[in-house]
């Protein structure tokens, strides 16, 4: 059987000081692969706005936090960033995180975990990055911003920034065990 050894960087550590190296090196993916759909978690909007610079002429989805994450009625998105990212030619996505929406009601009010948040979780085994990664593509295809039959390449960070990139086909989140995580482009160590 013949392979195709990939590269992956591993990032001695999280955090933001990766951003523009996961941004260059999710680029040069896109185009080996010709994958047109760039998925990319930003609560600011700071990442996002680099992401719609860096792939222009791609479809760039901005996924942000819900409004009232933080806390009640406040979108931490700025106005700003959310001007710069559509004129960019970004689409931006607010919606309920796939995991977690109601499972979260249901520990907050009754100090129980539901699946979405056990699923979550598990996928923090491989950092935090990696979780936001596969949430945000689910999102995403909820959303009809990415389709499910085209690999995509989703890009988040675990806290500010961007430290983690894979090539991934999507599914909407009723199917989420069937998605596949073709290729770890980096990640933190």
């Amino acid at each position: 059987m013949s392979g195709r050894s990939e590269k992956i960087v591993y990032f001695t550590e999280a955090g933001p000081q990766n951003t523009d190296e996961v941004l260059s090196l999710a680029l040069e993916r896109a185009k080996e692969r010709g994958i047109k759909s760039i998925v990319v978690a930003s609560t600011y909007g700071d990442t996002g706005v680099k992401a719609t610079e860096v792939f222009k002429g791609y479809n760039v989805v901005v996924v942000t936090h819900y409004t009232g994450f933080q806390a009640p009625n406040v979108q931490q998105l700025t106005e700003e960033n959310r001007k710069k990212i559509l004129e960019n030619g970004g689409k931006i996505l607010t919606a309920t995180h796939a995991f977690g929406g109601i499972g979260r009601a249901v520990r907050n009010k009754f100090g129980t975990y539901e699946v979405d948040e056990l699923v979550a979780n598990v996928l923090r085994i491989f950092g935090q990055g990696m979780k936001v990664a596969c949430e945000i593509v689910t999102m995403a295809a909820d959303a009809g911003y990415v389709r499910t039959d085209e690999d995509v390449i989703a890009i988040a960070g675990s806290s500010r920034g961007a430290d983690t990139a894979i090539v991934v086909r999507p599914v909407n989140v009723c199917n989420f065990f069937d998605m596949k995580v073709k290729e770890i482009i980096c990640m933190p160590r």
